[in-house]
């Protein structure tokens, strides 16, 4: 009886050898149809080698987008700090159109001969706002237009009078400036009236 149980106890251990072998088996057998599933067939690759090219083609599309982008934005900049630029070289330009009468008024006021003592005053009271005014105006970059002698200029001048050519005056040149012009920096804010030679 004791052989008997000896003999059952071998094929029961026989029997879970045999059992625990058999999912090695299998599991070596799993594992050789996953590398056969996992190698990459010709129209996989062809798949991923499309896939990687779109890809890349989209890279560089964004790519280019950006660097266009950051361009513009460049752009915009420089051109808002030109737009600031104008504005601060010319701020002012209203104000000083409206004062240019004012001076042109006051010169014509030192123009008048006086001969009382008040009259000189009141001349020299008016001759120390046309200074101060002037002054203001200078150093606001409001320069006088004053090409006595010079070539006519159409962009500066304005021609309102002619007279004939003579020793004195060459052709096309400014003989006289009847009312004065001013510019702020480099822009016209009114053209000299002048007379020109012909």
């Amino acid at each position: 009886m004791a052989d008997k149980e000896k003999d059952q106890k071998t094929k029961t251990s026989q029997e879970d050898v045999k059992t625990k072998e058999a999912p090695k088996k299998e599991t070596s057998k799993d594992s050789s149809k996953e590398s056969k599933k996992t190698a990459p067939t010709e129209s996989d690759t062809a798949k991923l080698e499309k896939e990687v090219a779109d890809l890349k083609k989209k890279n560089d599309e964004l790519e280019d987008k950006y660097i266009r982008s950051q361009a513009e934005i460049q752009n915009m900049g420089t051109r808002h700090q030109k737009e600031i630029a104008g504005m601060l070289k010319y701020d002012g330009q209203k104000l000083a159109k409206e004062i240019l009468p004012v001076i042109d008024n006051l010169e014509r006021a030192l123009t008048v001969e006086v001969k009382d003592e008040t009259g000189k005053q009141l001349k020299k009271g008016v001759e120390m706002v046309h200074q101060h005014i002037v002054k203001a105006v200078n150093d606001n970059n409001v320069t006088e237009i004053n090409n006595v002698g010079e070539k006519f200029d159409p962009t500066i001048n304005q021609a309102v009078q002619t007279v004939p050519v003579d020793d004195d005056h060459k052709e096309d040149t400014v003989v006289q400036v009847l009312q004065k012009g001013y510019k702020l920096n480099d822009r016209v804010l009114r053209p000299a009236m002048v007379v020109v030679a012909k």
